[in-house]
């Protein structure tokens, strides 16, 4: 598929998406309207793979931006004047720092070839830079929402061990 041909995909379905009720809208839905608009059969397996990772990285940028007003709300809700909406800090790749677990370890959200990654990381210092070591996880956000979603589990069998203790 060509460069141009793929931007003009992009560009349509993205504004289909962005003008759409998201409860009621499919993928298939996004394709046909896509295809009518552009007069391109965009059933081909090509096509449709193509489609697919548009929707996909949209909805993905959707959930970012719902999560970082999420959490200027919840800064806002708890005044939090250090993590205001201002004060946000970055790290020396350009990465979002979410939380300073200590001084060596930290949670960030960082780009790495298309795809958003929670990395929980350990760091050292070089040169007066803070870089990230290879001790740490960096979980997709289909890995981050199982985790999330698991969270319960993890504190029941922490209490479990403790009371063991």
């Amino acid at each position: 598929m060509e460069k141009e041909t793929k931007e003009k995909i992009e560009r349509t379905v993205r504004e289909i998406l962005n003008e759409s009720d998201m409860k009621e809208m499919t993928e298939f839905k996004v394709r046909q309207l896509a295809s009518e608009g552009l007069g391109i059969d965009l059933s081909e397996k090509s096509h449709k793979a193509f489609v697919r990772s548009v929707v996909e990285k949209f909805l993905h940028e959707e959930r970012a931006r719902d999560y970082e007003k999420s959490q200027v709300n919840k800064e806002e809700e708890d005044g939090d004047k250090d993590c205001g909406k201002g004060n946000k800090e970055f790290d020396d790749d350009g990465d979002l720092i979410i939380w300073r677990l200590s001084d060596k370890r930290r949670v960030t959200i960082q780009e790495f070839k298309g795809k958003t990654l929670v990395s929980i990381r350990e760091y050292y210092k070089k040169d007066g830079k803070e870089l990230p070591t290879s001790k740490g996880i960096s979980l997709t956000d289909e890995q981050w929402s199982t985790f999330k979603k698991n969270i319960p589990a993890i504190e029941n069998a922490v209490k479990k061990m403790e009371s063991r203790v």
